[in-house]
């Protein structure tokens, strides 16, 4: 059974709104939930998706996504900010439909609320790998597959 989802959908950058219809996020996020959540999900534009990660963890640069976890057990509250101007450039550098590389970093995001992690080697190897089951069962290409 998949856990519940009370999921906020914000649009600080509209230019994507019709490529993530709520219903859509929805269960790319479900896909990567072990636990009930609830997580909001902000797209913004490039100045405050800078200001977000200069702000928090000292890159001044915007990055693609920004995970806030707060809580984990009983329940997964999070925040997910996703750039809309980077992933844009991203899918396109990358030759890969928009929604795609959404559903990826979303997925992403969903695993780092749970405590997924990427900082060591073995720790990326298993995370990735996880990601590409997720990704693939949603019916989208293997995002690490070059």
């Amino acid at each position: 059974m998949t856990p519940a989802l009370q999921l906020s959908l914000q649009f600080a950058d509209p230019r994507h709104r019709a490529e993530l219809p709520r219903h859509h996020v929805r269960r790319w996020m479900r896909a990567a939930l072990q636990a009930p959540a609830q997580i909001a999900v902000r797209i913004v534009g490039e100045d405050e998706g800078r200001a977000l990660n200069r702000d928090w963890r000292r890159k001044d640069y915007a990055t693609n996504v920004l995970t806030f976890d707060y809580e984990r057990e009983p329940l997964v509250l999070a925040d997910l900010v996703l750039c809309a101007p980077v992933v844009e450039r991203e899918a396109a550098a990358e030759g890969k439909p928009l929604q795609a590389h959404y559903a990826h970093l979303l997925v992403h995001g969903v695993l780092h609320a749970q405590g997924w992690d990427h900082e060591r080697a073995a720790d990326a190897r298993r995370m990735e790998a996880r990601e590409s089951e997720i990704v693939q069962a949603l019916g989208f290409a293997d995002p690490y597959r070059r």
